[in-house]
C-alpha cells in the first residue's frame, strides 16, 4: 500500500514534533512525504500536480498542528482547490473512492483537556469531524486518528516513542467503526 503523507506546517524546520514526525516517515518504504507549506509558500496550489499525487496513492494522511480546532489554512485551501467536483466527488468525481484518509496530529494541550469535560470541551475525534466528514463525502475510508498531546512538554524519549507509535499506527490502523484514537503523551 503506498502511503501519501502531506504535511501542513506552515514552520515545519521550527517544529521539533512534526519535523521528528515528518523524518521518521520519510525513511518509511511505500511512503511519500509532502510538504505543502515547502512547495506552496505563495499559496498558489498546482492542482493538476496535487491531483496526480492522490491518484498514485492508496492512503493519504493529513499531518499538522491543530490550529484553533481546525487545520492550519494552506491545508484548508487545498481541500478546496484539490478535491473539486468532477475529480473528488459529483459524476466523474471518483478519484478518491474506496482510498484510505487519515490524520496525524498534534497539540498543544494535554489529551485530558481533549476530553468532554475537559478545557477544550471536545474529543480530538469530535475535532477531526470535518475531515472525516470530507473523506465519507469523497467516498473514501476514514482512519483512526493519530495524536500527540501536550507538544511543547515532551521529553526527548517521549519524542521517540511517538515516532514509533505513529510508523505502527500506520501499519496497523482500521477504518473508523467506534471511537478510535491513538493518543500519546497525555
Amino acid at each position: 500500500m503506498k502511503t501519501l503523507i502531506i504535511v501542513a506546517h506552515p514552520d515545519l524546520q521550527n517544529s521539533r514534533i512534526n519535523r521528528a514526525l515528518t523524518d521518521t516517515m520519510r525513511e518509511q518504504p511505500d511512503t511519500t512525504v509532502h510538504d505543502l507549506y515547502e512547495l506552496y509558500r505563495d499559496s498558489s496550489i498546482n492542482v493538476p500536480q496535487e491531483q496526480a499525487l492522490l491518484d498514485s496513492h492508496d492512503r493519504i494522511i493529513f499531518q499538522y498542528p491543530l490550529y484553533w480546532y481546525s487545520t492550519p489554512p494552506l491545508l484548508k485551501q487545498w481541500f478546496d482547490e484539490v478535491l473539486a467536483y468532477g475529480w473528488a466527488f459529483g459524476p466523474g468525481g471518483e478519484h478518491l473512492l474506496g482510498k484510505e484518509i487519515g490524520i496525524a496530529i498534534s497539540t498543544a494541550g494535554t489529551s485530558a483537556s481533549y476530553q468532554p469535560g475537559g478545557y477544550n470541551l471536545f474529543t480530538i475525534r469530535d475535532i477531526a469531524k470535518p475531515v472525516e466528514a470530507l473523506a465519507n463525502y469523497v467516498s473514501a475510508h476514514y482512519l483512526s486518528p493519530f495524536a500527540i498531546h501536550n507538544a511543547q512538554h515532551i521529553t526527548d524519549e517521549q519524542l521517540a516513542e511517538s515516532q514509533a507509535a505513529y510508523v505502527q499506527h500506520l501499519e496497523r490502523v482500521r477504518h473508523v467503526k467506534t471511537a478510535d484514537l491513538i493518543t500519546m503523551n497525555k
